[in-house]
């Protein structure tokens, strides 16, 4: 098991309420959550690789945009 380190913080009581939703619907602790939302943070500042939701859509683009991508390569 990855060493912790405990700290404390606060946060607005509404996205605390959201991210422990997220959580309890994705079957996660909600620690696991806070680490995820770290390392993604991290990794956006330092330009390693787009945000998950902005690939998401880049997905969902090119597979409904499929044929008119396949006409424009013509």
């Amino acid at each position: 098991m990855t060493d912790r380190e405990k700290f404390a913080t606060q946060a607005d009581p509404a996205l605390l309420a959201e991210m422990r939703e997220l959580a309890k619907t994705e079957g996660r602790q909600f620690q696991s959550l806070v680490e995820e939302a770290f390392r993604d943070y991290v990794a956006r500042k330092k330009g390693e690789r787009p945000r998950e939701n902005v690939m998401a859509h880049f997905r969902d683009s090119v597979r409904r945009n499929a044929e008119l991508y396949k006409r424009l390569a013509k």
